[in-house]
């Protein structure tokens, strides 16, 4: 397979970078800020089921780490595997979370524009939601 196209997304939070994470990876509250998996995740052995407009994905998270890794492998239901690169990189008193959105075969630009523009909201909910809790999240 050829490199893909690829678009960084990013915001800033400000609140300290480890509570980000905490956040940001417990697979439970993802579908409070993640609106793909609004509907929520099912437990499957390792890995998570979510249904959506495509069908079931299977959804395998990182292991929890040390260093704000929160990426994900989502598998399609045609068997495709999709590779989300999520981070929470400290910034100062806060946190910088970053997302690579990768270009997928057969897509167009304008597809492309409208997945980082998802997850651009994604992003912008994750921040409204932790800058808004002041620590009681």
């Amino acid at each position: 397979m050829a490199t893909m196209i690829s678009r960084i997304v990013h915001t800033t939070i400000d609140r300290p970078w480890r509570d980000v994470y905490a956040f940001a990876s417990d697979i439970q509250k993802m579908p409070l800020w993640a609106a793909g998996l609004a509907s929520g995740l099912r437990q499957d052995g390792e890995d998570w089921i979510a249904s959506g407009p495509l069908g079931d994905v299977r959804v395998h998270f990182a292991k929890p780490n040390d260093l704000g890794v929160v990426d994900h492998v989502v598998t399609l239901p045609d068997g495709i595997d999709v590779y989300n690169a999520l981070r929470v990189t400290p910034n100062g008193d806060g946190a910088e979370v970053t997302f690579t959105v990768l270009r997928l075969p057969g897509t167009t630009d304008a597809d492309h524009e409208r997945d980082a523009a998802a997850v651009m909201a994604d992003l912008k909910m994750l921040k409204y939601i932790l800058e808004k809790s002041e620590g009681t999240v």
